[in-house]
């Protein structure tokens, strides 16, 4: 079958993107792994939607799902592997090998979470590693936990984990945070203890993560902290491997666009 268009991506630009093709009776196929995008990892209730005065992560995705599903569209569960060219249109391939053409293809991935890229973080991944704070936050009831990243993100991580460790640390390399205002002043009042001028240089344990290694880079000395957890915060980057033979990308991983097209 060829659809007039393929959506990549089930966030908040994937949805908007299969409403409006179904009101323009595109035959449509939507494929994502999973329903919320980004909005998935918040560890928060979300306040500053338009039309929700407060409303958490999970009601939202289900809202997005529940609206997308009532679309005059076709729901794919995968995730996409390879985009290339053909002929008449766009050959999309998944990892569970399965092959759909499009006559145009938008692109709604979105991005995946930034790693640390320090020894012992990948050998730790599920083991005390975690990039997901509403997914993985209960896990450490009464234990210490750091999260790095000072910005808004990691404020919130480390505001949702206060309600399960018993202390909570916030790494952050530069000299001050980034985080707003209201957020620090909510980690204040829950004792979440800031520390800056960290560069993470190693994350240590045995079976499970015991402790993380950071340079204070200031004093220039080595500290060891003991913490059973390590949620990662600095940011994201692009999830579009998949187009990486068919269009120009930037310094950043981003695809670039010619707006006047």
């Amino acid at each position: 079958m060829m659809y007039d268009l393929i959506i990549i991506g089930g966030g908040p630009a994937g949805v908007t993107a299969a409403i409006y093709a179904a009101r323009h009776k595109l035959k449509t196929l939507l494929i994502t792994r999973s329903f919320g995008g980004q909005i998935a990892r918040k560890a928060v209730e979300i306040e500053n939607y338009p039309g929700f005065e407060k409303i958490s992560g999970l009601e939202l995705i289900q809202r997005f799902e529940k609206q997308a599903r009532k679309q005059n569209i076709d729901i794919e569960r995968d995730l996409v592997e390879k985009v290339k060219k053909i002929r008449k249109g766009f050959l999309v391939a998944t990892t569970s090998r399965t092959r759909f053409q499009s006559k145009a293809v938008i692109v709604a991935s979105g991005a995946d979470p930034r790693p640390l890229e320090v020894p012992g973080e990948k050998e730790f991944i599920g083991r005390g590693v975690s990039y997901c704070t509403a997914c993985d936050a209960p896990l450490f009831q009464e234990k210490a936990v750091a999260v790095v990243g000072g910005g808004n993100s990691g404020f919130e991580a480390a505001l949702a984990l206060t309600n399960y460790a018993r202390k909570v640390y916030i790494l952050e390399f530069l000299p001050q945070v980034k985080a707003d205002p209201s957020l620090r002043e909510l980690a204040r009042r829950k004792k979440v203890e800031v520390r800056v001028n960290a560069a993470l240089k190693e994350i240590q344990g045995e079976k499970f993560v015991e402790a993380v290694v950071y340079q204070d880079r200031r004093s220039k000395k080595t500290i060891v902290l003991k913490v059973q957890g390590v949620f990662v915060e600095i940011g994201s980057q692009p999830a579009t491997s998949f187009v990486r033979d068919l269009v120009d990308f930037s310094k950043r991983d981003e695809i670039i666009v010619d707006h006047k097209t």
